[in-house]
């Protein structure tokens, strides 16, 4: 099993890149299938949903649009608890049929407060994609409606997450070791 050490911890690969490239085909066949016929703006995460935005993207059959917002809400391992809103959407979005792009979902206070936003702005239906899911730490309602991978409620780097700015550019998702 493939390990890396960032700023003086161990990290396991948990998640080879082959399978997150597989699993984001399947999802973008699904986005293509589900979202046919409707014009979509996609809206990607800063800074860890980059790549998998990226990768969403480039597979989609429809015509869509993608925007970028950036939020933070991490201190070294562990989240914050408070949400920080460093560059907000520059487009009116009224209207417009949305879907979140979230590199992982644990507790959903940053999507909760996305969502809250979207909806302030008036757009016609929110969705949800995230290349990650943690419903052990997931105490918010949102349905989300494309999962890559549900994981346990352990710290990951990779595929754009990071630790303390460190990671992201790993092909594969890897865990902490305890």
């Amino acid at each position: 099993m493939k390990e890396t050490i960032i700023l003086n911890k161990r990290f396991r690969e948990s998640i080879p890149a082959e399978a997150i490239l597989k699993r984001i085909d399947e999802m973008a066949d699904q986005m293509n299938n589900d979202l046919s016929g409707r014009d979509v703006l996609f809206l990607g995460i800063l800074n860890g949903a980059f790549m998998f935005a990226s990768e969403i993207f480039k597979r989609l059959k429809i015509d869509a649009r993608i925007s970028f917002v950036k939020t933070a809400s991490y201190t070294g391992t562990r989240s914050s608890g408070t949400l920080s809103r460093l560059i907000g959407l520059g487009e009116d979005i009224k209207g417009e049929n949305v879907i979140i792009l979230e590199d992982i979902v644990d507790s959903g206070h940053t999507l909760e407060n996305i969502v809250h936003e979207i909806i302030l702005r008036g757009a016609a239906t929110i969705g949800i994609a995230t290349l990650l899911f943690k419903p052990e730490a997931y105490v918010k309602n949102f349905t989300l409606d494309y999962t890559g991978f549900t994981i346990p409620n352990d710290f990951v780097v990779g595929f754009g997450l990071d630790y303390d700015g460190y990671g992201r550019n790993l092909t594969s998702v890897y865990t902490l070791v305890p």
